[in-house]
């Protein structure tokens, strides 16, 4: 009876050191897959980032519309047949 018990431990302690000794243990192993995930989730929503900005870097470069939109919003800029009126409040007047 004793030296079934003493093999039973030896073995629970093998399978134990099996598992979890080494240089990965089961727990390494999991955390791994968890962080491999991860970083494909990330990875995946980087590239749909550069996707997105290639699409609108194409479009700034080769769209007439967009090019036009840019040169307003961001410039101020007008074409030759319109005049531009800007409103300045002055921020000296009495409320």
């Amino acid at each position: 009876m004793r030296g079934r018990l003493i093999w039973g431990a030896l073995i629970l302690g093998a399978l134990v050191f099996a598992l979890q000794a080494g240089e990965y243990s089961t727990l390494d192993i999991v955390r791994q897959h968890r962080r491999i995930g991860e970083l494909t989730a990330r990875g995946d929503s980087l590239q749909h980032a550069v996707d997105s900005l290639t699409q609108a870097e194409k479009m700034v470069r080769t769209d007439p519309a967009t090019q036009e939109r840019i040169a307003r919003e961001e410039f101020g800029m007008v074409r030759g047949d319109e005049i531009l009126y800007r409103f300045i409040q002055d921020s000296t007047a009495a409320k």
